[in-house]
């Protein structure tokens, strides 16, 4: 029976949870934009105390791996590999977007079509994966530009609902009829809660000095326009 601290900062949600023998106890968080940084050690804090519990009292912390934005992405890794050397803990990756399908099928348990998830990369790109109802992998993850033509052949076969930030995007363009969008958000810690039990209970530990969140995309700064 695990404790666990859990951290989600893949998009604009900056979350932070615990969890206890796979069930949630404590969830803090909030959408907004360049928040992170200021904001997740505070609400790992207001977590935990909410519980009554003190960081000694965590046997891991499990944190979104991604993909997702590249600064979030670091916030949120550094800040779980942080406590895991300060306390000797073992990190847990959570893949964002099983994650978010998670989520789906939590809110959704007679669900039995395919869920879409979908994390907005710019323009009408997604970075996205499938999965079925017992979180299977249909399509591996991808940075996909969203045209007529995506997904074709599995919504001939399936619905798929599609979620995410990503998925709003892609209501005009995904027109078949088998698609369907939730524009519930999934991209909390919360639902990290029986993944990061099934990995610790697994042993399913990754190794601290050398993780490194998985970005799918490199990082490409940009310089301004001069005026």
């Amino acid at each position: 029976m695990a404790t666990i601290l859990q951290i989600e900062t893949a998009t604009q949600v900056c979350s932070a949870a615990i969890s206890h023998d796979g069930k949630t106890i404590a969830l803090k968080e909030l959408m907004a934009n360049n928040i992170h940084a200021g904001s997740l050690t505070l609400f790992i804090k207001e977590a935990l105390d909410s519980t009554g519990l003190q960081f000694e009292d965590l046997d891991a912390v499990a944190v979104s791996m991604g993909p997702g934005s590249y600064t979030g992405l670091r916030i949120g890794v550094s800040t779980a590999k942080g406590l895991c050397f300060a306390l000797d803990k073992p990190l847990i990756a959570i893949p964002t977007l099983q994650m978010m399908a998670q989520g789906f099928m939590l809110q959704n348990p007679d669900y039995n079509g395919l869920v879409c998830a979908m994390i907005d990369a710019r323009r009408m790109e997604v970075f996205t994966s499938v999965y079925n109802k017992t979180l299977e992998t249909v399509t591996p993850v991808s940075a996909k530009i969203i045209d007529e033509g995506s997904f074709a052949q599995e919504l001939n076969d399936h619905v798929i609902t599609f979620i995410g930030n990503g998925a709003a995007k892609c209501m005009d363009v995904l027109g078949h009829e088998n698609a369907k969008f939730s524009e519930l958000n999934f991209n909390s810690a919360s639902y990290m809660s029986k993944l990061a039990h099934e990995a610790y209970a697994a042993a399913r530990f990754e190794d601290v000095a050398y993780f490194e969140p998985f970005y799918l995309k490199d990082f490409v700064l940009t310089t301004p326009k001069k005026k």
